[in-house]
């Protein structure tokens, strides 16, 4: 490794309401491959993002070259030569790979694109990379790992001498992996310098020199990747103090029924062969990374996206779920971890959505029975606490933690005897918190069967009775909340699958 090329010193960022950066520090080297980690949620992200001009810094210092600077947008830090290749990738795929790589800068020959002089720089970048493709071909026909080649090109292309690498493996075969762990390795030799976001440790050990860990938006700490161990890793990006008392143990009796069980369930690379059950009146946490799987198996499950193969069984009955409206009938409800894009119609009243998945009960021909549809939810926003003027005031007045109680109402008044949290407590604050905690421990209690989809550790330990974890599409493992520690889980989370 040579001299330090970027330093980030006491960079901190709030928006309203979450402090996201709380004065990290981050150095990186010529000639290095810097790894980046924590758990989803630690900032990681939103470092990126103002060192490369998306965010502005509220305080802190961005050295690069030896000179102190500050981006205001993405072209400002390619021009100075930080590039990011993002996890989804930037390309039209209409498009031929050289138009792709040189979109928004083409080469002209007077007023006409010399797509002749762009394919040439492609194939000499191609060739800078040792890559094998045809800058000619059109990009939907390239597999998902040639396509991260033609985005390292394209930064390539930019003169870079910083390239930053979000989750870069996630889609990619192994085959493709060792392909990119070849190329990034070429470009450590050219001295370029490297920042690897990932959350699969095997790869850190492998490619990286040395790891710095944040944890709830600050610098935990770095350490040399040959000096440490996994469990070190794991141990930084965990070790926060849990303020809520994990459950230490399960309020389902052994012998309560199973009102779920989901056999072999396949939808896509992100459901592959994931079995379990669930039983009445049990909270079963889903675990895992990004990336992991879980908001795709409950997607699957509640029909919202295609399954390829896979049984169902509710209460021991066989079902078919093609759609929303299959589970709906068959009374799973589904709090989807974007709110306001599935859940709930902003512009309409409490009223309108707490009532919007059962409204065929509250009509008769063309008329709505008004007077029952308000009693109802009034019922709901007095059992719930929502905070709330009137049922008649529009959801979009309501703090998010409001809002997620008005979800909450719609599938009670459905009486769904299934309900699947994802991310239940996403964007809200900690009073907010705990008020959909007491709620869904009440629920379980009365006899609801809850599948809780997590990103926070403490949240799983906290309210699961037992844990399915996740990893790249399948279930690595299932813990009973006795023997669940956060290292437990994190360890499965992280286990490559061969």
């Amino acid at each position: 490794m040579g001299e330090v090329i970027l330093t980030m010193k006491g960079i901190d960022k709030s928006f309203p309401g979450v402090h996201a950066l709380d004065h990290v520090d981050l150095e990186l080297k010529r000639g290095e491959v810097h790894a980046l980690m924590g758990e989803n949620g630690a900032g990681k992200s939103t470092l990126m993002k103002v060192l490369t001009g998306i965010y502005t810094k509220d305080s802190g210092t961005i050295t690069f070259e030896g000179k102190e600077v500050e981006f205001h947008n993405t072209h400002e830090a390619q021009e100075a030569g930080i590039v990011i290749v993002h996890q989804e990738l930037n390309m039209v795929g209409d498009l031929t790979v050289a138009q792709n790589i040189f979109i928004g800068r083409e080469f002209k020959k007077g007023i006409m694109i010399d797509d002749k002089k762009m394919i040439t720089e492609s194939r000499k970048l191609f060739d800078e990379l040792h890559i094998n493709i045809d800058p000619k071909a059109k990009m939907s026909d390239l597999t998902v790992g040639k396509q991260q080649m033609c985005e390292i090109a394209k930064a390539i292309s930019h003169k870079a001498k910083v390239i930053i690498f979000d989750e870069p493996s996630a889609a990619l075969t192994e085959k493709e992996i060792e392909d990119l762990f070849a190329i990034i390795r070429d470009l450590r030799a050219q001295n370029l310098g490297i920042i690897y976001i990932s959350h699969r440790m095997d790869e850190i050990k492998v490619i990286t020199d040395r790891v710095t860990v944040m944890r709830d938006g600050a610098y935990v700490g770095t350490l040399i990747t040959n000096d440490c161990t996994k469990e070190d890793i794991i141990n930084m990006m965990v070790g926060r103090v849990i303020y809520e008392e994990p459950k230490t143990k399960s309020m389902v009796p052994d012998d309560a029924p199973v009102v779920l069980k989901v056999e072999h369930l396949n939808a896509g690379k992100m459901v592959q062969d994931v079995s379990f059950e669930l039983r009445k009146g049990e909270i079963l946490g889903f675990s895992g990374l990004m990336g992991a799987g879980r908001t795709e198996t409950a997607r699957a499950l509640f029909g919202a996206d295609p399954k390829t193969s896979g049984d169902i069984y509710i209460n021991g009955k066989k079902v078919a779920i093609h759609s929303p409206q299959d589970a709906v009938r068959n009374g799973i409800g589904y709090l989807s971890e974007d709110r306001k894009r599935y859940g709930i119609v902003v512009q309409k009243t409490i009223t309108e959505n707490s009532t919007m998945a059962t409204l065929e009960k509250y009509t008769s021909g063309l008329f709505i029975n008004k007077g029952e549809e308000k009693k109802i939810t009034e019922q709901y926003i007095k059992e719930l606490a929502t905070k709330t003027p009137s049922a008649e005031e529009l959801v979009v007045n309501l703090s998010g933690g409001n809002q997620q109680k008005v979800v909450i109402a719609k599938w009670l008044v459905r009486n769904c005897d299934i309900l699947i949290f994802d991310e239940p407590t996403r964007g809200i604050d900690v009073g907010a918190k705990n008020e959909i905690y007491k709620l869904m421990n009440r629920l379980a209690a009365e006899g609801k069967s809850i599948i809780m989809i997590s990103s926070e550790m403490t949240e799983i330990l906290r309210m699961s009775d037992r844990i399915v974890v996740m990893c790249e599409g399948k279930k690595t493992g299932e813990i009973r909340i006795e023997d669940a520690t956060q290292e437990a889980i994190m360890d499965k989370a992280t286990r490559d699958i061969k």
